[in-house]
């Protein structure tokens, strides 16, 4: 069929199974062509590559990614949308349509052993970073991911120390991936037309990580504290956080150690420096 990039063809297939669009899923269909070729070519898809695509729709971009590589595996949790991908994607032999919430998957176990995957989306806006801690927390094999989101969010993503958008997800992030952001996307290339800007990022996971922390679960928990309450003192974050248990002199101790004043905020900090906070504490 007449690919779904072009909007007639996406309104027609929705008056056809006259789909309702759901809010609860953060639904907006992509109808720019151009901005998927960018997608495409961002992810670097050939058909050696397996490719994990969370929240096709109706399947705009899941044509693309078919044509790319040499599987799919197309994860919807909408189940009205499943006799339209049935028709959409029907010429497509590499497309696996897989109705589930993707949250609840075990990507794992779908790819296959010892195997590795792109993961590709066009993702809903409201679940954006459970979907990527997800992915990066729970050792995804994927050697990289390109996402549509939220500009705002795309550049928390990549936010340097210092800046305004820096907080916890810019340190979870630059902890497992190296984020660039592909191409800031206006509202019209969507239907229906989102509120917000919009933008395409890819995270490449890093070989090996960017730095050795004894303690992750601890280096996160105290990067969680210093970013609880931006206007506080870094001290005052990790010592308020019912979640820790430092004493002020723990922490000013720690901080002088690392030669920092003990007025330092939590947005001054790099990663690796939060990396040795949490060594310094965890000892």
């Amino acid at each position: 069929m007449e690919k779904l990039s072009n909007p007639k063809v996406t309104i027609e297939i929705i008056k056809k199974y006259n789909f309702a669009f759901q809010k609860r899923f953060g639904q907006n269909f992509l109808i720019d062509s151009h901005v998927i070729e960018k997608i495409i070519r961002a992810a670097d898809i050939n058909k050696e590559d397996t490719v994990i695509e969370i929240g096709p729709g109706i399947g705009t971009l899941t044509q693309y990614l078919a044509e790319a590589a040499g599987k799919v595996i197309a994860i919807e949790i909408d189940k009205n949308l499943m006799p339209v991908l049935d028709e959409t994607l029907a010429e497509y032999d590499n497309v696996e349509i897989i109705n589930e919430d993707v949250l609840k998957v075990d990507i794992n176990k779908l790819i296959g052993e010892g195997k590795t995957c792109k993961v590709v989306a066009n993702l809903p806006y409201y679940i954006t970073t459970p979907i990527i801690m997800g992915l990066l927390e729970n050792n995804v094999p994927a050697s990289s991911i390109t996402v549509m989101v939220q500009k705002e969010v795309a550049m928390r993503m990549q936010a340097k120390p210092g800046s305004k958008d820096y907080g916890a997800l810019s340190l979870a992030v630059s902890y497992y991936a190296e984020p660039y952001i592909v191409a800031n996307v206006p509202e019209n290339c969507f239907m229906p037309r989102p509120n917000v800007g919009s933008a395409v990022i890819k995270l490449t996971r890093w070989g090996e990580k960017p730095v050795n922390v004894e303690n992750e679960k601890l280096m996160f928990d105290i990067i969680r504290a210093s970013f609880n309450q931006r206007r506080k003192t870094l001290q005052n974050g990790i010592k308020n956080a019912s979640w820790l248990d430092y004493s002020k002199e723990d922490i000013v101790a720690a901080l002088g150690k690392m030669g920092l004043d003990e007025a330092i905020r939590g947005e001054a900090l790099t990663l690796e420096q939060f990396a040795e906070l949490s060594d310094f504490l965890n000892k």
